[in-house]
């Protein structure tokens, strides 16, 4: 297929520099249903990002957008800040009985804002707040958004530059493996806090990812996960799972640390927790932690209804049976055969395959290569993005409802545009 990049246009004359995704897809974009996308001049695209990872049921999937549209055809709510509305009562009701009480969580549920990042926000806000701690602990090569408190949290140094201010208050400690298991696991950390004289404050929490999407599919181990939250506990800090990309079954299961048997002080959510990509985000927490004074923390579009249709119609369709998580693992296993036969194949060139669910990562040894490989794959007509600090790793993220055809069809492309890229 010939791409031809679109005519100097609105998008480079008006639109700000700082755009990202369009200089490695330079399509035009008009259409999407399901795990496809069709641009302006007709060609189609299949679709290995899905949205970052906030369309896990597709694009315009047909029972998420039929419940939409009567929802706005019958002049539901559209905007409600925080108000008791039906639609949002439909959400509480469906993710208590379908989400919490089958997993005997007893999360109550915050709605912060409409991104991943306000949902980071209010987390660390309220770790502070319960703890009366400043210092949050992350991970190297974490990400946790762009505003500045996630910022704070986040390992990556081009993006933490941006924030053009210092960025306090939080510490890195080694995430799984990274120093390649020449040291037993948290004996920094724990060393640091039993030390009067390390220089790092009491943290009021734990902020980490169970697999690091943006840091390179980092895949943390159940038994890594359980040690962390044992020392949480034993030294009193909360701990935060950041959810936003992993969670609402990217994994397999609905959360991703379910697999580690551990139950977080506090979760958050956004992506495809609305189902359909409308901007929506959750922050859970025991209940004992529930100490915001009325409106100390809000933002006018934490009350987005049309995303409560959404998001209790994905929890009923999909949620409700264990079949997606099922089908989830093994859409995983068909993309991990795939991706060691290719790394079988490579002579060397790629040291590592790694992920879970329906989240892999295939890393290069020359780092420009994944670069290379979606660029590629673009021309051949599939999505595919790069992540790690040094864009080192090419990320699949298709979405879960994909068949195994369009599976097959999109991994059968991954390995053509490494081939055609040696």
């Amino acid at each position: 297929m010939t791409i031809t990049p679109p005519a100097l246009s609105v998008f480079e004359t008006l639109e700000s520099e700082v755009r990202s995704y369009c200089r490695g897809w330079p399509a035009v974009f008009d259409r999407a249903q399901g795990a496809r996308l069709t641009d302006e001049d007709g060609h189609g695209y299949l679709d290995f990002f899905a949205g970052a990872g906030s369309l896990n049921y597709g694009h315009n999937n047909p029972v998420l957008k039929r419940a939409l549209i009567d929802y706005i055809e019958r002049d539901g709510i559209t905007h409600g800040l925080d108000m008791a509305t039906t639609a949002k009562r439909a959400f509480l009701e469906s993710f208590q009985n379908v989400v919490l009480r089958p997993r005997d969580l007893p999360y109550k549920v915050m709605f912060p804002g409409p991104t991943g990042t306000n949902a980071v926000e209010s987390a660390l806000k309220l770790a502070r707040k319960v703890k009366g701690r400043e210092s949050i602990v992350s991970f190297t090569n974490a990400f946790h958004g762009m505003s500045l408190g996630s910022l704070a949290v986040t390992g990556n140094a081009f993006k933490r530059a941006g924030a053009g201010i210092p960025l306090v208050h939080g510490t890195p400690m080694p995430f799984d493996n990274y120093l390649d298991g020449q040291t037993p696991d948290f004996l920094w950390f724990e060393r640091l806090l039993e030390d009067q004289g390390s220089g790092l404050n009491k943290p009021a929490a734990v902020i980490v990812e169970t697999i690091q999407g943006e840091g390179g599919i980092n895949v943390a181990r159940p038994e890594w996960l359980r040690a962390l939250a044992d020392l949480c506990h034993r030294q009193d800090m909360l701990l935060i799972v950041d959810d936003i990309q992993m969670g609402c079954g990217r994994t397999g299961a609905f959360f991703s640390f379910e697999e580690a048997g551990i139950t977080p002080d506090i979760v958050t959510l956004s992506k495809s927790i609305s189902g359909y990509g409308l901007p929506m985000s959750l922050c859970l927490f025991s209940p004992e932690l529930d100490v915001w004074e009325p409106g100390e923390h809000n933002g006018t579009f934490r009350g987005n209804n049309p995303a409560f249709v959404t998001a209790a119609a994905a929890l009923t369709t999909y949620w409700a049976d264990g079949q997606m998580e099922k089908q989830t693992i093994a859409r995983g296993e068909q993309v991990e055969q795939a991706l060691l036969a290719i790394r079988a194949e490579s002579s060397g060139d790629v040291p590592d395959v790694r992920g879970r669910g329906l989240v892999w990562g295939l890393e290069f040894e020359d780092k420009s290569r994944a670069s290379a490989v979606c660029a590629r794959a673009f021309e051949l007509g599939l999505l595919l993005e790069t992540s790690g600090p040094q864009s080192e790793v090419v990320k699949l993220l298709p979405p879960l409802t994909i068949t195994a055809e369009e599976l097959d069809e999109g991994l059968r492309t991954v390995e053509r545009a490494v081939r055609e890229t040696a």
